[in-house]
């Protein structure tokens, strides 16, 4: 056992030498708000008065908000990213991105991803269609979190085609823009779903790994790092942003 504590010390000696890794964050929230749908996944819920600190932090440090869209265009040599990029994501789809989140983001002058499961809209404490057709039309990029928030990996090949296509298809047959990017249920993906992604016309996939993002970054293996409510207000926010440097690092050996 000490030889193990030895071995992670220098190890992570090692990693604290290494330059600064290229890349940019993405971020990953569910909830802003002071009620969060269920106690018992509080976790996810990140209080308004928090989220706004945190975005003011983003800007004091000169965080620069993108979607996966603006990334993707970069990315076909459509433009150039800012000097500090950063993508913001809400899983799920509650009713809160668009009473709460939204007028905050707004005020700071951000923009943001928000993924949706298809068969929760319209539900109690759920997006509904009109609220993300006007999301869209204020610059927010709507994405997929699947029909039914099933972890793909668990599925037949059948089963992970009608996930991902039904969702895309109803919100595009909705009346949505197309719908180019998808979050993973749980973060669960393999290289197979990238097939079936390509196939349906998605661009992008994010999961729930830690690091950073470049543009040579397999953009159906994107990283994120999750936001939950923090007990130690700016300090965890800013233990976690350093979290997904250090992985970036940790790839890097």
């Amino acid at each position: 056992m000490r030889l193990i504590g030895v071995a992670f010390l220098i190890l992570t000696a090692i990693i604290f030498l290494l330059p600064e890794p290229e890349g940019f964050p993405i971020l990953e929230y569910h909830q802003v708000t002071d009620e969060p749908l269920d106690p018992d996944f509080e976790v996810y819920n990140v209080p308004p008065a928090e989220f706004a600190a945190q975005l003011d932090y983003l800007a004091a440090a000169g965080y620069t908000t993108i979607t996966l869209q603006d990334f993707m265009r970069v990315v076909h040599g459509k433009g150039e990213l800012p000097e500090k990029p950063i993508v913001l994501t809400f899983d799920d789809g509650y009713a809160d991105n668009y009473s709460t989140m939204l007028p905050i983001l707004e005020a700071h002058n951000m923009t943001a991803v928000v993924y949706v499961i298809t068969n929760e809209l319209g539900k109690k404490n759920y997006l509904t269609l009109e609220q993300l057709k006007d999301m869209q039309r204020r610059g927010i990029e709507i994405g997929s979190h699947t029909a039914d928030h099933l972890p793909l990996t668990s599925l037949d090949k059948n089963a992970q085609r009608r996930q991902i296509s039904d969702s895309k298809i109803f919100l595009e047959w909705s009346g949505l823009q197309t719908i180019y990017s998808l979050s993973y249920p749980n973060g669960a993906f393999n290289s197979e779903l990238e097939e079936i992604l390509r196939e349906e016309n998605f661009l992008t996939a994010v999961t729930g790994e830690a690091g950073l993002n470049t543009l040579a970054t397999n953009p159906y293996e994107l990283c994120r790092v999750h936001i939950r409510k923090p007990r130690f207000g700016l300090t965890e926010f800013k233990f976690r942003l350093w979290k997904a440097k250090f992985f970036a690092k940790l790839r890097a050996l």
